[in-house]
């Protein structure tokens, strides 16, 4: 599924793709974009899944493989991260133009899909939110584990009180050059300690450190100076369409305080799902539950309207 170091069996083991394809951004930046399930069945309600910083496609095997046995799921690597290059252009306006590049090149005119966004994806959508292609497409959003703004300052990856010596080597540590290397049990420890809750199994941890660890080195240290100087503010407000916030309580790298910021900020938000005790990486730590918001969020949001235009579609071609 990407380039990597992929669990290879168990719920974290990503799921061969039934089509995949190439998006070209803006700049001419050249996206991997995989689609699993029905594709070609036009009544399939669509799922976009935008992945967060130094993860793939691969982060989403859980959602997807659940998903598609009735959506059309759409899940796509930021540029630099999975399959897709590295570019030179590192900015939440690349990221936006990216989106609507996916969104563009797998979706009919005027379709609707529940958006999924993790930390760095979600920031994806907020980034996208006054865009035409993202208006045109977007019919409900789900932002797991994500901040708009602050991000350095409020994480707690650095244990010592708030201030700016703790900001100063947070973002030290978060913005490290240092290669990864091999997943050993100390990597997998530091990985979960950062970005996980103390109770997450084994075969979670195993899942992520193989996806971080295959981020290559650059890429990481690139996208860690967008998301420290980050200001997405105005974007949350912009983001008119229903959308629901996931965090878990023990998230060091995007607390709850973020979640609660949105959801004021918001202009029609369902609410915050605070999960007790779960770390930044909701998405692997709680699947089914985060499965389960993008179902709602398709059945209220967009099902109606898919099934409507896939009617049109078939008189429209049985009328030809």
């Amino acid at each position: 599924m990407s380039r990597l170091m992929n669990v290879a069996s168990g719920p974290y083991a990503p799921p061969a793709p039934a089509r995949e394809l190439t998006a070209i951004s803006a700049d001419g930046a050249r996206l991997h974009v995989e689609i699993h399930g029905p594709v070609d069945d036009t009544a399939a309600p669509a799922v976009v899944l935008a992945h967060g910083w130094t993860c793939s496609t691969a982060f989403w095997a859980a959602q997807i493989r659940e998903l598609a046995a009735d959506h059309r799921v759409i899940a796509y690597d930021q540029r630099g991260h999975g399959r897709s290059p590295a570019s030179p252009a590192c900015s939440t306006d690349a990221l936006a133009d990216d989106l609507e590049a996916v969104l563009k090149a797998t979706l009919a005119p005027g379709e609707k899909a529940v958006i999924a966004g993790h930390s760095m994806g979600g920031m994806t959508v907020m980034a996208a939110a006054t865009r035409p292609g993202f208006r045109e497409h977007a019919g409900a959003v789900l932002l797991c584990s994500t901040g708009s703004s602050r991000l350095v300052a409020e994480s707690t990856v650095v244990p010592m009180r708030p201030g700016r010596l703790r900001t100063w080597l947070t973002k030290h540590v978060l913005g490290s050059r240092a290669p990864l290397g091999p997943v050993t049990p100390i990597a997998r420890a530091i990985l979960k300690y950062a970005t996980m809750g103390p109770g997450s199994a084994p075969h979670m941890v195993e899942a992520c450190a193989r996806i971080v660890h295959a981020c290559p080195r650059k890429v990481r240290y690139a996208w860690s100076n967008v998301l420290d100087l980050l200001d997405l503010d105005h974007g949350v407000r912009e983001l008119a369409v229903p959308t629901a916030v996931v965090v878990g309580t023990a998230d060091r790298l995007t607390p709850p305080v973020h979640a609660r910021s949105l959801a004021a900020a918001l202009p029609h938000c369902l609410g915050v799902t605070e999960l007790p005790g779960l770390g930044h990486m909701t998405p692997v730590e709680a699947p089914e539950l985060v499965t389960g918001k993008i179902r709602e969020l398709v059945t209220t949001y967009t099902q109606d309207r898919t099934h409507q235009q896939a009617d049109t579609y078939t008189q429209v071609k049985e009328g030809a």
